[in-house]
C-alpha cells in the first residue's frame, strides 16, 4: 500500500532551515507539513507568513498546512496565497465548519479537518463528502515529542466506516508520536498519510529515516 510521509518542519533546525528543506526535497518524503500555532487555540506559538514564504521559496513538494488557530477563516486566503496546497482546520475551532471548508476550496486549496483526541469522528458526518483529508491528532496539539495515544487506531477505523461508499478517496492523516514502532500498524488500520517530526529530525540520518518509514511492510499485521 502506498502512503504519504509529511515531515513536520516544526521539528527542523531553524538555524539551518534551508538545509533541512533541501533534505526533504531530496528525500523520499511526499509533503512538507507546516504547523501554524497561535498560542490561543493551542498553548504554543510557532510561525506565520514570513516562514511560510521562506518554505515556499525552497520547497519542491506540496505544503500541507495545519492551522491550529482560532478564527482560521480570517487567514485562509492569505495562507493559500502564501503557497499552501492543503489547508487543514480544527473542527473545534470552527463555528461554521461547512463555510470554512468552502472557503478553503474557493481559495484554491484541498480542504482538511483535524480532530483533537477527545473529539468523536461522527461529528464529521455532515461534511465528510466535502473533505479531501481528515487529520486525526494522536497527541494533544501544541507541542512535539508527546506520547502516541492508542485510541487513535479506533478513530481510524471509525473514519473508515464513515467514508465507506461516501468519500473513499479521502486521505486519512495521523499526526503525533508517529515513528517506526507504530507506522506499520497505523497503515494496517487504514491511515495513508503520516506527519513525523521528532522521529525524522532527531535521527542522526533524517534522509535514511524517511526512507525506512516509506519502505515498511504491513504484511501479517492486524489491528
Amino acid at each position: 500500500m502506498k502512503y504519504i510521509i509529511a515531515p513536520s518542519i516544526l521539528s527542523a533546525d531553524f538555524g539551518n532551515l534551508q538545509r533541512d528543506l533541501e533534505m526533504i526535497n531530496q528525500s523520499e518524503a511526499d509533503w512538507f507539513h507546516v504547523d501554524v500555532m497561535d498560542g490561543v487555540f493551542v498553548p504554543n506559538i510557532s510561525f506565520g507568513f514570513p516562514v511560510m514564504a521562506a518554505v515556499k521559496k525552497h520547497a519542491t513538494k506540496p505544503l500541507d498546512v495545519h492551522l491550529m488557530i482560532v478564527n482560521p477563516d480570517k487567514f485562509i486566503p492569505e495562507f493559500a496565497k502564501a503557497g499552501a496546497d492543503r489547508i487543514t482546520v480544527h473542527y473545534e475551532a470552527c463555528t461554521h465548519l461547512h463555510r470554512t471548508i468552502q472557503l478553503i476550496k474557493a481559495s484554491g486549496c484541498k480542504a482538511g479537518v483535524a480532530l483533537n483526541p477527545h473529539t468523536p469522528m461522527n461529528l464529521l458526518q455532515d461534511v465528510i463528502e466535502d473533505l479531501d483529508l481528515v487529520l486525526i491528532m494522536s497527541v494533544n496539539p501544541g507541542f512535539g515529542g508527546q506520547a502516541f495515544i492508542h485510541n487513535t487506531y479506533k478513530k481510524i477505523q471509525d473514519l473508515k466506516r464513515l467514508i465507506q461508499g461516501v468519500n473513499e478517496e479521502l486521505i486519512i492523516e495521523v499526526d503525533g508520536g508517529v515513528g517506526l514502532s507504530n507506522l506499520a500498524s497505523l497503515v494496517a488500520a487504514g491511515a495513508n498519510a503520516f506527519v513525523a517530526g521528532n522521529a525524522i529530525f532527531a535521527d542522526g540520518n533524517p534522509t535514511e529515516m524517511i526512507s525506512k518509514m516509506k519502505s515498511l511492510t504491513t504484511t501479517g499485521i492486524s489491528i
